[in-house]
């Protein structure tokens, strides 16, 4: 199976920006400044410094693929979004929390 790209995890945050899916926040923080969310069977790792989303981590597509921001060095999916964006992610991440 094919890695995902950060064209393919961004197009997930920027559907999510746009109201087209469900950004949910997952309640595991396993580390301050990580924050687990999922968009529809997508779970992504998110560093997050305050309020602010500054890159993903890592995630996983609904069908398994995976997106290892750790080792893969290129494109940021977070320094895809524009600024409307990525303001408004960040106002979901601070409002879409359950258990």
């Amino acid at each position: 199976m094919p890695p995902l790209t950060a064209r393919e995890v961004y197009q997930q945050l920027r559907d999510a920006a746009l109201d087209l899916r469900a950004l949910t926040r997952l309640d595991e923080q396993p580390e301050p400044g990580l924050m687990h969310v999922d968009i529809e069977g997508w779970r992504l790792r998110l560093d997050v410094d305050g309020v602010h989303l500054r890159h993903c981590l890592g995630c996983r597509s609904a069908d398994g693929r995976v997106f290892d921001g750790g080792e893969r060095f290129g494109t940021d999916p977070v320094s895809l979004l524009s600024t409307w964006e990525l303001a408004q992610i960040e106002r979901l991440l601070a409002t879409t929390v359950t258990s």
